[in-house]
């Protein structure tokens, strides 16, 4: 069900993703008058009393139109490289042009592992919210100098809507190139007509995303789907909107739909689960038999040994991994209290047998519930 309390217009802390596509020209120069109306906009929706956090790309951009690289790089440390460069340059235009609205910045340059690691995320989540108390403007990237899947992948949607369960974010904004999430790509069919509203991020609404082959953007629409998810998902509301249009963050919330609206659902995760679910990489898969299935998401029990029928991955124990039903699908995900070669060794036996068969006591659960995210499609 969708949270129906809460309309985009009363949000109070927002977060803004913007893309390298907007942030430069083809030329790969940075593109100076569309930052500093973006800072003008955010920096209005600060003297409205709102809470802003800014998470930018371009990093890489940046670095080319410095370095004069007339294509992106291919190779990971050019990329990385170019990152180095490029961090220095944006932070610096920020601050400027923040500055001239009396406003605030910091920079925060984050990988995966800030997030994988318990810790190092609730750090950053005292951080990000110790600046916003503060009446600083965060703006954060991924730190490409020193990330190698996010350069590769093109994370910042994810980053984003990471960032937005991080804080407890009310709406998450990604401005894009085109104006939303298209039935078919706008770009290939001139019928492709705009979806407003998205209440639920089904199979079919998945199948109208598709990648992009821009030479400076490293996204799509495929990774704006997937921070969709996280976002509505931590009880955050989402827009996908063309960040080429003046005043569109104004538009949005001024109560009007400019764009592609994503309903937050209203159960969501709690921060722990957010974590489980979206904060740390899967390292490994447990297939259930379907008595367990039903338990897991019929009754909300624990996985036990005796449901487990088969071990996929090398994983120790506290690692995460995938709960798979007997055709494959996911069912959900969770932490286990076993390395995979003890889970192999007591998969299909009761909770009684496992100290004998591993030498040494444990709980009797693999996953136990408190620990475990069930998807939202079972």
């Amino acid at each position: 069900m969708i949270r129906t309390d809460f309309r985009p217009e009363t949000a109070q802390r927002i977060v803004v993703k913007v893309g390298t596509r907007l942030l430069t020209h083809e030329t790969g120069q940075l593109n100076l008058a569309f930052i500093e109306r973006l800072v003008r906009e955010l920096a209005d929706l600060k003297n409205q009393g709102r809470q802003v956090i800014l998470v930018s790309s371009g990093a890489v951009g940046a670095g080319m139109g410095r370095l004069g690289l007339k294509r992106r790089p291919d190779t990971i440390p050019e990329l990385q490289a170019a990152a180095a460069v490029g961090q220095g340059v944006l932070i610096q235009l920020y601050e400027k042009f923040f500055l001239e609205y009396g406003q605030v910045v910091a920079q925060l340059l984050l990988t995966r592992a800030d997030f994988a690691a318990r810790s190092r995320y609730l750090n950053a989540s005292n951080t990000i919210l110790t600046l916003l108390r503060w009446g600083v403007v965060p703006v954060i990237n991924e730190n490409d100098t020193v990330s190698v899947h996010e350069i590769k992948f093109g994370d910042n949607d994810r980053l984003s809507a990471l960032v937005a369960g991080l804080c407890d974010a009310d709406l998450l904004v990604i401005l894009t190139t085109v104006e939303g999430l298209y039935e078919e790509d706008p770009r290939i069919s001139n019928r492709a007509r705009l979806i407003r509203e998205v209440k639920a991020i089904t199979p079919k609404v998945k199948k109208c995303a598709a990648g992009t082959g821009d030479k400076l953007a490293t996204g799509g629409m495929v990774t704006k789907l997937q921070a969709a998810e996280i976002a509505v998902n931590s009880g955050t509301g989402m827009f996908i909107a063309c960040g080429r249009e003046p005043g569109v963050l104004n538009r949005i919330l001024s109560g009007e739909n400019p764009g592609t609206y994503f309903y937050p659902r209203k159960s969501y995760l709690n921060r722990r689960k957010r974590w489980i679910a979206y904060g740390r990489n899967i390292q490994g898969s447990v297939t259930v038999d379907d008595g367990a299935r039903d338990a897991l998401c019929g009754a909300g029990k624990s996985l036990l040994p005796v449901g487990v029928l088969s071990v996929e991955g090398s994983f120790d124990r506290g690692a995460l991994v995938s709960v798979l039903d007997r055709s494959g699908h996911e069912i959900g995900r969770g932490l286990c209290n076993f390395s995979s070669e003890e889970l192999s060794l007591i998969k299909n036996h009761p909770s009684s047998h496992i100290a004998r068969l591993i030498g040494r006591e444990s709980g009797d659960e693999v996953i136990h519930r408190d620990n475990l995210v069930i998807s939202d499609d079972n």
